[in-house]
């Protein structure tokens, strides 16, 4: 299976009201210095797989996705834009790996201003996810 972050990627690019676009204003795994308007998943920890429902790997990995935008108004606008796009999204399937939930752990929040005046939104999610 891919890591949950290629997978979420794939799922914000589908939602075309988001207007994102990998490599663009869409990236993974790590926060460009430039542009200033981008939105980034990275891998965070999650929970331990459940191994108690059957004899296939559960896996409950962790996501964390990043806003930065020159308008705090409107980062803030497309940060609640991603939650309500991820947020009780189930039983899905992303190259090879079925969805069974993504559940947002609490509303975008600002997460700093960096030096050059950007407000910077963080928004986390659990996933609960198996091969198909």
């Amino acid at each position: 299976m891919n890591a949950p972050s290629e997978d979420v990627k794939d799922m914000l690019i589908a939602e075309s009201d988001l207007n994102l676009t990998f490599n663009s204003n869409l990236f993974v795994g790590r926060v460009p210095p430039k542009p200033s308007d981008v939105v980034v998943i990275i891998d965070t920890y999650g929970y331990p797989p459940d191994l108690g429902l059957s004899e296939a790997d559960y896996e409950r990995p962790g996501i964390q996705i990043i806003v930065r935008n020159r308008d705090y108004n409107v980062g803030m606008q497309l940060a609640q834009d991603i939650k309500a796009a991820l947020h009780g999204r189930k039983h899905e399937t992303w190259n090879g790996a079925l969805y069974l939930v993504l559940t947002c752990l609490g509303n975008p929040a600002l997460l700093e201003w960096t030096e050059n005046n950007l407000a910077t939104f963080s928004i986390n999610f659990n996933l609960q996810r198996r091969a198909v």
